[in-house]
């Protein structure tokens, strides 16, 4: 794949992310849901840390939610440099087509959050208990590096209460499926998979391939 078209589907899964996310946060307030169908709504939550809505501060006690929240942001924007590092030379090296759809995914995903996380706290007022503003008058919630990033994918394709001759759960209600997710985590995921399903293609050595059919 060329840089241009590898450009061009980054910004596709981007302005998407970003449409879904801004959509959500200006029509919605915080925890409310639609149900688009029986198995699956639109939720509006906001995670401030790890996935499954963990935070740094959680494991390390030492520190403070807003020095955790900065230092997870500063990680991110590491981590995703990295992976952009790993695209171009992919690219450059003219690596498979799937190795370069796969990362394209991972780097989109990670910069679709990053974005949430470093500008959506001045870009927005709170959702607590009313729909948000773009570009508030009194200022956003957050400072730099504090947002917090919109999720609100839901899939609640079945619900109920555990057999009480289950051991440890029994009589508890559960949910599958639990976590609210968005577009980013879609192309993350799919990315990840992709990576995993076909490894061995991913990888392959073109030169070689090449030189096989050749001969």
């Amino acid at each position: 794949m060329s840089y241009k078209k590898v450009f061009l589907f980054i910004s596709f899964i981007l302005i998407i992310d970003q449409i879904s996310k801004i959509y959500i946060k200006t029509n919605f307030r915080l925890q409310e849901s639609v149900t688009v169908f029986s198995w699956f709504q639109l939720l509006f939550v906001e995670n401030d840390g790890m996935a499954w809505g963990a935070k740094l501060s959680d494991f390390f006690t030492f520190m403070t939610d807003k020095s955790a929240k900065v230092i997870l942001t500063l990680f991110r924007i590491v981590a995703v440099t990295g992976i952009g590092i790993w695209l171009y030379n992919s690219i450059k090296k003219k690596a498979s087509t799937i190795l370069v759809v796969a990362v394209s995914l991972i780097f989109a995903g990670a910069l679709g959050n990053i974005i949430d996380s470093v500008f959506y706290g001045l870009l927005f007022d709170n959702s607590y208990g009313q729909v948000a503003k773009f570009l508030p008058e009194g200022g956003g919630y957050a400072g730099l590096f504090h947002g917090k990033v919109v999720d609100m994918l839901h899939f609640p394709i079945w619900s109920g209460v555990f057999p009480d001759w289950l051991p440890f759960w029994e009589g508890k209600a559960f949910a599958f499926f639990q976590p609210v997710f968005n577009i980013a985590d879609v192309a993350i995921s799919t990315g990840v998979g992709i990576l995993i399903v076909f490894n061995k293609i991913a990888f392959s050595d073109n030169s070689k391939t090449d030189t096989i059919v050749l001969e």
